[in-house]
């Protein structure tokens, strides 16, 4: 039990690390949680400082994602913790301990704990954000269609109840995290990919 509680609260620290207030810090960028959008997150540093500067923070928080459930595979083959891993570097970038518990909306973060769990899965859910995105050319309606597919994808590779109801939990705060960008789509204000949000 003591392994397990190390595990999940290292995952949860491993999340709590802005990579996008790090990168903005670095590279002289406004800090995206009061510029732009106000979120921590890869489409908003896009828009900040362009695509390279996107792109480190989108491999940073994926690779988060992907870390904590690595560790969690290399100490125990129990599904369990990997699924309570998964959910706590996802809380930890939502709520980052390090950054006053202002943090990202999770998509790129989300994205590493299913790579974590395999890449067939990850694959998947990035062709589906892919292709809408690319279609819509609305990064957060990408995100939501993402978060749909996520559980019935987890649950037809993996079988695993326990991450099914992860991904469950996961899919359920990313749309409660978009809630604004929903409002924003019903009405037809959302800014698209390459323009600066609104």
């Amino acid at each position: 039990m003591l392994t397990f509680f190390i595990l999940i609260l290292g995952a949860y620290l491993i999340g709590s690390v802005s990579v996008a207030v790090i990168v903005a810090n670095r590279t002289k960028l406004p800090d995206p949680r009061s510029a732009g959008s106000g979120n921590p997150g890869a489409t908003n540093i896009l828009r900040l400082g362009g695509k390279r500067a996107a792109a480190l923070t989108l491999f940073g928080d994926l690779i988060k994602g992907t870390l904590a459930i690595a560790v969690a595979r290399y100490f125990s083959d129990d599904t369990l913790l990997w699924a309570l891993c998964g959910g706590a570097v996802f809380l930890g970038h939502l709520y980052p301990v390090f950054f006053g518990f202002r943090g990202g909306k999770g998509v790129a973060t989300a994205l590493g704990v299913y790579l974590g769990l395999g890449p067939l899965a990850a694959s998947v859910l990035f062709a589906v954000w892919l292709l809408t995105a690319a279609g819509s050319r609305y990064s957060s309606l990408a995100s939501l269609a993402t978060a749909a597919a996520a559980p019935p994808c987890v649950w037809f590779i993996q079988h695993d109840w326990y991450l099914l109801a992860m991904s469950i939990a996961i899919s359920a705060l990313l749309a409660w995290r978009h809630r604004a960008n929903i409002g924003r789509l019903l009405k037809g204000n959302e800014s698209r990919i390459g323009r600066s949000a609104e």
